[in-house]
């Protein structure tokens, strides 16, 4: 049964409150039980930002993740020290490891590096980083459709945006390429 909690943090201006609101997105779309609970740094843009997503199949209690996610996609160095203790025993971490050099100190986790900032950097935009490390998400945990989310994104950008969408396909499909076994 799914019951996905997602715990998305970096620096502001990384996409990772994006990239939670796509998930929680995607997952209304496909008409699963969502939740976003969106933090900030006292800073905004260069601050730390990180938010909680949870993708369940039943109602969702509390937005709240404590020491119980099912896993953190963290794009820069205070927010694997800040939420690796969070991640549940068997859960995953993702690591943007284009910004990261250390690795996951816990063994009861199973971590993934994806060099997201190369990634998006060969495609052409350092800014769809975000998008490679949610690919990589959406491969492992398979919480939603990729295509639910590029639907998602749709609604978000716009008609006046749309160009913008084949490379955030290229991106999510990139970042799954990058975990798959």
């Amino acid at each position: 049964m799914l019951n996905e909690k997602v715990i998305c943090a970096g620096f502001g201006g990384q996409g990772v409150m994006s990239m939670g609101q796509l998930l929680t997105y995607a997952g209304m779309l496909e008409g699963k039980e969502v939740s976003w609970l969106p933090s900030y740094g006292p800073e905004m843009r260069g601050g730390t930002a990180n938010c909680s997503v949870m993708i369940a199949e039943t109602p969702i209690g509390s937005p709240i993740i404590t020491d119980d996610a099912t896993a953190a996609i963290v794009m820069n160095l205070p927010s694997l020290d800040k939420f690796e203790a969070d991640v549940a025993p068997g859960g995953v971490i993702i690591v943007n490891s284009s910004l990261i050099a250390k690795k996951v100190v816990r063994e009861d986790v199973k971590a993934y590096y994806v060099a997201a900032n190369e990634i998006a950097q060969d495609l052409g935009n350092l800014k769809i980083a975000n998008m490679v490390i949610l690919g990589a998400y959406l491969e492992l945990a398979k919480p939603v459709e990729p295509s639910s989310v590029i639907a998602a994104l749709k609604k978000v950008l716009g008609p006046s945006k749309a160009h913008l969408i084949p490379i955030n396909e290229d991106a999510l499909s990139r970042g799954a390429d990058a975990v798959r076994g």
